[in-house]
């Protein structure tokens, strides 16, 4: 009976582990598109190269005026890469880092609706700057591409690129109209927390002198 209650508990344990999903880092990424802002974070754990290498590429500015040029509902919406799918020109600094390529980081996380996973070609180590954000969940893809975030706000824009009409190149369905990332940011979740206790911070200290101040007057009345 204890034996079957352990291995009860064990099996448990190992299903709430693998269902568990990859811890967040403190980054956020923001695109700012013609129909909304689609926000994702990163998971460092699970891909430090990739994300490393995408987040210089928006720290760089090289996804503004970049597009997304596959939007398949219920599959994928895919970003084009940046050499190419730009319409402003690229600075040096911008295409040098843009032309690098990244070692293929396969995990175990699973592709699910809001993941971001990299696209590739043959190659598992080609991938550049192009991913994919998953629309909803393509098992068939687990351990071929390497996930490196999700998108932690957004998921309503991301309906909106659903409801767009398309036309099918090939294995592609795209978008008939352009769906442009406007431009791009990046903050720190931490450090707009410490802001928001210091501001806390900085209201009690002065309505502490106020009180203090009131006191005091008070005494000499």
């Amino acid at each position: 009976m204890w034996i079957v209650c352990w291995l009860c508990l064990l099996f448990v344990t190992i299903a709430a582990g693998a269902s568990q999903e990859p811890h967040f880092s403190s980054a956020r990424i923001v695109f700012q598109t013609n129909y909304g802002d689609i926000e994702f974070g990163f998971f460092p754990t699970v891909a430090p190269q990739t994300v490393d290498h995408i987040f210089k590429l928006v720290r760089l500015g090289c996804y503004n005026t970049n597009h997304f040029f596959r939007v398949d509902k219920g599959f994928v919406a895919q970003v084009a890469d940046v050499v190419g799918g730009r319409s402003a020109p690229m600075n040096e600094e911008q295409r040098k880092e843009a032309k690098k390529t990244v070692i293929g980081e396969f995990s175990d996380v699973k592709h699910v609706r809001g993941i971001l996973s990299m696209g590739r070609y043959e190659d598992p180590n080609s991938a550049s700057s192009s991913f994919s954000i998953l629309l909803g969940d393509a098992p068939h893809l687990d351990g071929k591409y390497a996930i490196f975030g999700k998108v932690t706000q957004g998921d309503e824009t991301l309906k909106k690129l659903e409801e767009l009409p398309t036309r099918r190149e090939g294995i592609f369905v795209m978008p008939t109209e352009r769906i442009t990332i406007l431009s791009s940011y990046y903050y720190d979740t931490e450090m707009q927390h410490c802001e928001k206790e210091r501001s806390i911070l900085k209201q009690r200290l002065a309505a502490s002198a106020v009180e203090i101040e009131r006191q005091r007057m008070k005494c000499f009345a």
